[in-house]
C-alpha cells in the first residue's frame, strides 16, 4: 500500500491511518508526502518519501486552501501573516 498525503504537518493523519491499513494485512505500507513542515511533528513517525521540506509557514495552492481561497493556484505559496485574517 502506498499512502499519499499532501502535507505532513503534525503527522496525526498518517499516524491514524496506518493502523487501519495494517488491519487489512498488506505486504507493506509506505508513505509519501508532497510537503513536510519542519518542527511540527507530534508523532514518532516520519514519511518514507518526502518531496519537499518546508518551514513552519501556512501554504496554499495545488489543492491546499485558506478559507476556500487559493486552492486552484498552479504552485505552492506561503501566505504572509497579515493575509491570515479571521
Amino acid at each position: 500500500v502506498l499512502l499519499v498525503d499532501d502535507i505532513f504537518d503534525t503527522g496525526q493523519t498518517i499516524a491514524e491511518l496506518i493502523p487501519m491499513l495494517d488491519e487489512l494485512d498488506p505486504l507493506s505500507i509506505r508513505t509519501a508526502v508532497l510537503l513536510r513542515k519542519q518542527g511540527r511533528s507530534q508523532v514518532d513517525f516520519q514519511p518514507d518519501l518526502v518531496a519537499f521540506d518546508i518551514p513552519d509557514v501556512f501554504v496554499v495552492g495545488y489543492g491546499l486552501d485558506y478559507n476556500d481561497m487559493y486552492r486552484n493556484l498552479p504552485y505552492v505559496a506561503a501566505l504572509e501573516p497579515h493575509e491570515l485574517t479571521g
